[in-house]
């Protein structure tokens, strides 16, 4: 990789950490386009996996003392068989349909954002099994469902360093074992592995500045960038898939 790929990548998981660190969510879809340009989509989602296991540990480090366990244990008990069987599926997928996909999830998430309208159902904590067997199948092929499952979260009730710390808590889990499957099927090489631990320290500074800096942003302005950023890099992966 040249300097200016190290650097962009660098900043941009810096900002994607900071992201996630205040909405819960973003941080991810914001990266993923980003490493799908340096390192094509097949590393891609090993390496944001990887990155996001350090990036949400350190979130739920620094939340700790507000984490609902109950939610995060049944959200477990569903997502751990389907983020097996999800790796498993994107060792084996083809290579143009993993990026079209990683387009249309992109496009989608913004689209279900604005036609839900904020109107999310109110599960009771069993039902969070389903929302994390769903959540990890999605995730381990396309990278992430955070802007999908969050608003799960928050209709439960949680708020601020609960909200965020149980929806870190539960995609830790999540990660662990996709790392596994991606494992078992060779999708950890070197370059994945230096490249996830590169990236690491600058997602935990992400997470520090987050949550001290980007609290004083507009709401409105703040979802406004990340969906435009988000349709801009689900069209740009539909046409280069």
């Amino acid at each position: 990789m040249d300097s200016l790929a190290v650097v962009v990548l660098g900043f941009a998981a810096v900002v994607a950490a900071a992201v996630a660190a205040v909405a819960g969510f973003g941080g991810a879809v914001l990266l993923l386009p980003v490493l799908v340009w340096a390192f094509g989509v097949r590393d891609a989602v090993p390496i944001l996996t990887l990155a996001q296991l350090v990036g949400n540990g350190s979130r739920v480090w620094l939340n700790r003392a507000d984490i609902d366990r109950r939610v995060v244990g049944w959200y477990s008990l569903g997502a751990v068989p389907l983020a097996l069987l999800g790796g498993a599926l994107f060792a084996a997928a083809p290579l143009g349909w993993l990026t079209r996909g990683v387009g249309v999830f992109l496009i989608a998430v913004v689209a279900y954002r604005r036609l839900i309208g904020g109107r999310y159902p109110k599960l009771p904590v069993r039902g969070f099994a389903g929302v994390g067997a769903s959540a990890s199948l999605l995730s381990a092929l396309v990278g992430s469902t955070g802007p999908v499952t969050a608003p799960f979260f928050l209709a439960y009730g949680l708020v601020k360093a609960a909200y965020i710390g149980t929806e870190a808590a539960a995609t830790v889990i999540t990660h662990v074992f996709k790392l596994v499957a991606y494992g078992s099927t060779s999708l950890l090489s070197t370059r994945v592995l230096v490249a996830g631990l590169l990236l690491a320290p600058c997602m935990f500074v992400g997470s520090w500045l987050g949550k001290r800096v980007l609290e004083r942003l507009s709401d409105r302005v703040f979802v406004v960038v990340i969906e435009v950023v988000m349709m801009a890099a689900g069209i740009m992966l539909l046409v280069k898939g």
